[in-house]
């Protein structure tokens, strides 16, 4: 069997993969035991050049790589002139069962590399098979033509749709491929714009207004600025290392020192400036348990997120991160006093610009978790966002 044929891991492709190997072994198998048989001298003429045939036959699939390119075509073209000379050569009441080696011979043929090859090779199975016909029927006899004849072409017919129907399924899976691809690098571009604008954009834009303090304060309380810029000094050096994570796609390194309770910890209590900044405080409810990197990271970046927003957008006093633990749900709380909005908006005006509560929705989302926000204008914000401790976990449904 040719190489290139599908492999379908099924009984019923594997049969039907070895049908024509059975169409050509078992006349070539059967009419040597005739031969032995009849026990005639033109029997013993014609019998190697059969055994010849089945040998040659048996070589192709075991060969089959061998052969290479150059090699498969003169393969093939010995089988033809073989089975075309036997099938003169023999008595007629033989001949008639070597005509359908004809069918095999077509399958081969159209495997064969190159158009011209493979045409070449069914005009010369259709001349010997229509010679060998006439030859047994004594002429043109339809009753003796028309059984084979349309075995060899229906043969080459459906096997040729069947080429077909599998070139358009290879280029189908390619396109398929493609596009997987393509959307497997869209994610990607869109997870790397999530980590920076829930990272190094919010922390990038602290770093900014202590600067901006640290100018103000510089004339009139020196020592005040230096902390502040010193503040900044230590936070790009942060900022850099989290740039180096994020190009290397590896864990927050607050997640590599610590714990997601230490993390959230140090996310809270993280220099700011000291003008109108919020007050922060953190607290953990539940009995602390290890979770999988990846539900760790998510809920540490959901974290910087709500907690830039709080900080940017809501004019708060007074924000509270809260992180609890239950038996198989891992919980972060973010809520502040500030100016709220109406929750039932989807699009609330002013809070999620970017990627803020769009990401992290769509972060949790992917893991199995939820988000659900209650707020109202005037009374502050209240953000929970809700994980799954472990894989195959689903969250509670709202």
């Amino acid at each position: 069997m040719s190489p290139t044929t599908p492999v379908v891991p099924s009984r019923l492709s594997l049969s039907a993969r070895r049908l024509p190997h059975l169409v050509f072994l078992v006349p070539v198998a059967g009419t040597l035991v005739r031969l032995v048989e009849l026990h005639r001298e033109l029997c013993w003429v014609v019998a190697p050049p059969i055994a010849a045939l089945g040998l040659l036959y048996l070589a192709g699939p075991s060969r089959w790589d061998r052969f290479g390119v150059a090699g498969r075509p003169v393969w093939l073209g010995t089988l033809v002139l073989l089975w075309a000379w036997v099938s003169w050569k023999l008595p007629v009441p033989l001949a008639f069962a070597y005509t359908w080696l004809a069918v095999p011979l077509a399958v081969l043929a159209l495997r064969m590399p190159g158009r011209r090859v493979t045409v070449s090779a069914i005009g010369a199975i259709a001349a010997g098979l229509l010679a060998s016909l006439v030859r047994i029927g004594g002429g043109i006899d339809a009753d003796v033509l028309a059984p084979p004849l349309a075995a060899f072409c229906g043969t080459v017919v459906l096997y040729r749709a069947q080429q077909r129907l599998n070139a358009q399924l290879a280029e189908t899976r390619g396109e398929l491929a493609q596009r997987q691809r393509e959307a497997g690098r869209l994610a990607e571009r869109t997870r790397i714009a999530r980590d920076l604008h829930d990272t190094l954009a919010q922390e990038l834009a602290g770093s900014r207004m202590l600067l901006q303090a640290a100018e103000r304060d510089w004339e009139r309380d020196p020592d005040v600025a230096l902390r502040q810029v010193r503040a900044v000094s230590q936070a790009l050096g942060a900022h850099l290392e989290e740039t180096r994570t994020i190009i290397g796609d590896l864990t927050p390194p607050a997640l590599e020192r610590d714990d997601l309770e230490s993390a959230l910890r140090g996310l809270c209590t993280r220099p700011r400036p000291l003008a109108g900044a919020a007050h922060i405080t953190f607290r953990t409810e539940g009995e602390p348990h290890p979770l999988p990197t990846d539900r760790a990271v998510t809920l540490l970046r959901v974290a910087q997120g709500l907690l830039a927003n709080a900080l940017e957008h809501a004019r708060a006093t007074h924000v509270h991160l809260t992180l609890t633990y239950q038996d198989h749900m891992v919980t972060v709380e973010v809520g502040d006093d500030g100016r709220g909005f109406d929750s039932r908006a989807t699009q609330p005006a002013g809070l999620d610009r970017g990627f803020g509560l769009a990401a992290a929705h769509d972060r949790l989302s992917a893991l199995g978790g939820r988000l659900s926000v209650d707020s109202a204008i005037g009374r502050g914000t209240r953000v929970r966002a809700e994980l799954p401790a472990a894989e195959g976990v689903l969250a509670r449904t709202p």
